[in-house]
């Protein structure tokens, strides 16, 4: 895993649907997710065996990274679960597709319609994806401590 370039970025991983959620945030989660599918440190995570990766927003910066975490665990329990279920209703672990071994998820083909378009891309066979975006803006604000 060292081979890749760093990937900062805020994370959740849970221990299975609805059940205990861990927020975190790293410098590179390739390595850190890894770390938590190992149990490689005590922690947390490691003892509620939080080892799927349900979400997780990249950033270019470590400093945007942790203020985008500190936010995150500020949030309500559903927010976070609406957080979470918004690019991945299923709750499908996101390692493997993070790594490049398995398709991601979040990634649903799009419907081009029935009928004859011409197109170069269906006469080829070749179908259009689109990422659902990340949630940003339209969620609720975090709750403000006295």
């Amino acid at each position: 895993m060292s081979e890749r370039r760093p990937f900062i970025a805020t994370y959740i991983q849970a221990r299975r649907p609805h059940g205990v959620i861990y927020i975190g945030m790293t410098s590179n989660l390739y390595e850190r997710g890894h770390q938590h599918r190992t149990g490689a440190f005590e922690g947390f995570a490691s003892r509620y065996e939080c080892g799927m990766l349900v979400w997780y927003e990249q950033f270019e910066l470590v400093t945007n990274a942790i203020r985008r975490e500190k936010a995150l665990k500020r949030w309500n329990r559903v927010w976070k679960l609406e957080l979470i279920e918004r690019t991945n209703p299923e709750w499908v672990d996101l390692y493997p597709s993070l790594c490049g071994w398995a398709p991601d998820p979040r990634v649903k083909p799009e419907d081009d319609g029935e009928g004859e378009c011409g197109c170069v891309s269906q006469k080829l066979g070749v179908r259009r994806v689109t990422l659902n975006p990340l949630p940003s803006a339209d969620l609720p604000a975090p709750a403000r401590g006295p």
